[in-house]
């Protein structure tokens, strides 16, 4: 009998999927109690846990072999090297991001962490091309247009066609990005780790290697981050890099807050050094509202959601339940968090 305990409100229908993958699984979810507080918003990964008493994630941590989870507060103080539960084998995330879990659980205790990368990339690519057709329309200035009820004809739109797209980080999502902007005539600079040398991609115009950073920002008019958070890529755009970039140029951050210096980014907004940015992330979040960022005129806000549809749940639980399966048969389980990576 294999243990699975989700840790988070997830709707019977959809935990039934969970049970159905083999007859020796038993399903334990928790907060099933909270599941219809949940509105709106809820039905992402840090509301649904954020629900959830400590107190029960505790009690049933001793007997589970595997964790359908949220790595959050909870996790961070159950889940350590010093006080490890002797039952657990296998975390599989709810989300893409594994940036908080300690590395010494993967590379002395055994464990095995998976995610969900990958299946944000179709609605967070949608989003990417909002925020770049946005831009490049005018939309923040005829939305304030609009509001003042002002005819104000002085916004001149622009083509996307031509414009060059930087995208640093080229995996599942920044691929769906790069093959979007290239349908509607864009050309496409794609940034990962594993590239050596600058020249052809099968999905970008032109593969950069991370050494080249300077070569995409000084040829880019929209720069997307869309890079894992790990000690390499921390702060890896600052004022230097976002005077690279130049005041027609537009940042769109749709990975981790902590990949920019935020001050850097607010001070080369005020005074123009970049045209605008569109975040979907930040140092703090929720974003506080002292925040200079809410008053801005060249910046596109949104609360984390991007890669958030409706159907996360659903979603997420089917790759779970590929890995599940498996993990029964004993087969090699898909996105493995490798703490040498840090993703």
């Amino acid at each position: 009998m294999v243990q699975v305990t989700v840790t988070f409100a997830l709707e019977p229908e959809i935990a039934d999927r969970i049970r159905a993958v083999d007859p020796s699984v038993r399903v334990r979810v928790l907060n099933e109690a909270g599941l219809g507080a949940l509105q709106g918003a809820g039905r992402f990964p840090s509301q649904r846990q954020a629900a959830t008493p400590f107190a029960e994630i505790e009690a049933a941590l001793p007997d589970s072999e595997v964790l359908f989870a949220f790595w959050g507060d909870a996790l961070e103080q159950l889940v350590r090297p010093d006080a490890y539960p002797p039952s657990l084998r296998w975390v599989q995330l709810f989300t893409a991001g594994a940036e908080r879990v300690d590395p010494a659980l993967v590379d002395d205790c055994g464990l095995t962490v998976t995610t969900v990368t990958g299946m944000h990339a179709v609605p967070i690519a949608e989003f990417v091309l909002t925020y770049m057709l946005m831009f490049a329309k005018g939309w923040p200035a005829l939305l304030r247009n609009q509001l003042a009820v002002s005819y104000d004809r002085s916004v001149v739109p622009e083509d996307l066609e031509g414009k060059t797209v930087g995208i640093i980080g080229m995996g599942a999502i920044g691929a769906a990005v790069a093959t979007r902007a290239r349908a509607l005539g864009c050309r496409v600079l794609g940034m990962r780790r594993s590239f050596t040398a600058r020249g052809p991609d099968d999905v970008a115009n032109e593969a950069v290697p991370p050494s080249d950073l300077d070569y995409l920002l000084d040829e880019s008019d929209f720069v997307v981050l869309a890079a894992p958070l790990t000690e390499e890529t921390r702060n890896m755009i600052g004022a230097e890099q976002l005077r690279r970039m130049g005041p027609r140029s537009y940042l769109l951050n749709i990975a981790r807050g902590e990949l920019v210096e935020e001050q850097a980014l607010i001070d080369a907004l005020r005074e123009g050094v970049i045209g605008g940015a569109a975040l979907d992330v930040f140092h703090r979040e929720p974003l506080p509202p002292e925040s200079p960022l809410w008053q801005l005129d060249n910046v596109i806000l949104t609360p984390h959601l991007t890669g958030g549809p409706g159907d996360y749940a659903a979603r997420a639980t089917a790759m779970f339940c590929d890995n599940l399966a498996r993990y029964l048969a004993g087969e090699p389980l898909h996105n493995v968090y490798d703490p040498a990576r840090g993703y």
